[in-house]
């Protein structure tokens, strides 16, 4: 029987499936719930067609837990970019509206259309490792928690002497002064002492999941935590977050995913770029966690950082520039750990299809539903060279990047006029130069 490829809308709690055939035929359709029963009766219902390939929206996202399952009971599943999804339904129906149904179809449309769609594979270390990961990001968020509550008793018990930042140990020889003898007193030191003790148990989790983190990502022979600022719960998210760095073309499209890379708000002969709030915040915020670290501690970022000062950057524009360059290091890196895992494969970067994550848009969603809208790929403010750590001993060096006032689109030179204006030459087709009209 011919090939057929199912597009699923993944939610989480019901899932609807349309199966189209290679002509975009439709052959098929309905809506099941994702618990036992709906997952049984949506496996009964495509076995009519064995040859058959279930694309999913958002395998990285809502659509891991449907994508897992699939994959282990042997389904071939492939990954389907919500922004591809989203311009097939605008184009193939002159509309954006979005409803579950128009979903499937355009899912099943793009895999049928793109042949390099990105293919899942089992992969139990790095769910563990996903798991593990996120466990710890909410042991954190519990610590601050507690932390809080502890302080606001510890006010109220000591005025003037609860610290800012205050440990276990600090809170102990702290809490172990305060005899009070009225009934609000000595239940707010009971209550104090409660919070002591599970901040201390907390903190051992804390410290345990570090461990099993850190010997995770030895395991999966990482190389991240050789770049300055990056230890095991960065490399760790880092890790459980990208997953396959093939879905990234360069690193271009990686540090627009990470946030990293500046929106172009250039206008006429004014070439300007801002921040950029889209992307993985998750992982933004892991690159500055490196970056605070370099800065911090004597490294090639923190000189990296007093250039950029030095030439009148203000401090949060020479920290972007910082983080961008972190960003290249890391993608840097991923890259060559896939390689030295995969020997076979050919030198240069993992490729990764048009299936592959294109950039994150102006939005802090996963997709802007108007698919005209993009980040700026441009590679600012410069390639990372040889000089930070992490950088691979076979990895040519980079030609340095001009300064900003001497950079210009290619084929083209601005030419100084005494009147002020200025006028493009172009240098690709000969040289010429066009003076400005007179005024009549």
């Amino acid at each position: 029987m011919e090939q057929v490829i199912i597009g699923v809308d993944p939610h989480k709690l019901s899932a609807t499936i349309e199966v189209v055939d290679q002509r975009e035929e439709l052959l098929g359709s309905g809506r099941f719930t994702t618990d036992r029963s709906g997952y049984a009766a949506m496996r009964a219902y495509v076995k009519s067609w064995p040859d058959r390939v279930w694309a999913v929206e958002g395998a990285n996202g809502v659509g891991r837990p449907l994508a897992q399952r699939l994959l282990e009971a042997g389904e071939k599943v492939v990954d389907v970019p919500a922004k591809l999804a989203a311009r097939v339904r605008l184009f193939d129906t002159g509309h954006n509206r979005k409803t579950d149904a128009l979903d499937a179809h355009s899912i099943a449309i793009v895999a049928v259309r793109t042949k390099t769609l990105r293919v899942l594979q089992v992969d139990g270390e790095l769910e563990a490792l996903r798991i593990l990961a996120d466990r710890r990001e909410a042991l954190t968020r519990r610590r601050v928690q507690t932390v809080d509550r502890l302080q606001a008793l510890l006010a109220q018990l000591l005025p003037g002497q609860a610290k800012k930042d205050i440990t276990a140990l600090q809170a102990k020889a702290m809490l172990a002064g305060v005899r009070p003898r009225d009934v609000a007193g000595k239940t707010r030191r009971r209550v104090a002492a409660e919070e002591l003790a599970e901040l201390t148990a907390v903190d051992a989790k804390i410290k345990k999941a570090t461990t099993e983190l850190k010997a995770m990502v030895l395991a999966r022979r990482s190389r991240l935590m050789d770049i300055h600022g990056v230890g095991p719960v960065v490399a760790a998210r880092i890790l459980a977050d990208v997953g396959d760095v093939g879905r990234f073309v360069d690193r271009n499209r990686f540090a627009s995913w990470t946030g990293t890379a500046p929106l172009d708000a250039s206008s006429g002969e004014q070439n300007r770029h801002r921040l950029s709030r889209a992307g993985n915040r998750r992982m933004n915020h892991m690159v500055h966690i490196a970056a605070v670290t370099q800065l911090r501690l004597d490294t090639e970022g923190r000189a990296y950082y007093r250039r950029k000062r030095a030439d009148d950057k203000k401090p949060m524009e020479a920290m972007r520039c910082l983080k961008r360059r972190i960003s290249d290091v890391v993608y840097r890196q991923l890259v060559a750990d896939a390689q030295r895992a995969a020997p076979a494969a050919s030198t240069g970067t993992v490729s990764a299809g048009p299936g592959g994550h294109c950039g994150a848009s102006q939005e802090s969603s996963a997709v802007d539903l108007p698919p005209l809208i993009d980040t700026s790929d441009q590679p600012l403010p410069g390639p990372a060279g040889p000089t930070l750590p992490g950088t691979t001993p076979d990895a040519k060096p980079r030609a340095a990047s001009a300064p900003r006032s001497t950079r210009r689109r290619a084929g083209a030179v601005k030419v100084e006029r005494p009147t002020g204006r200025t006028t493009l030459t172009a240098t690709s087709a000969g040289a010429h130069s066009t003076a400005p009209k007179p005024r009549t």
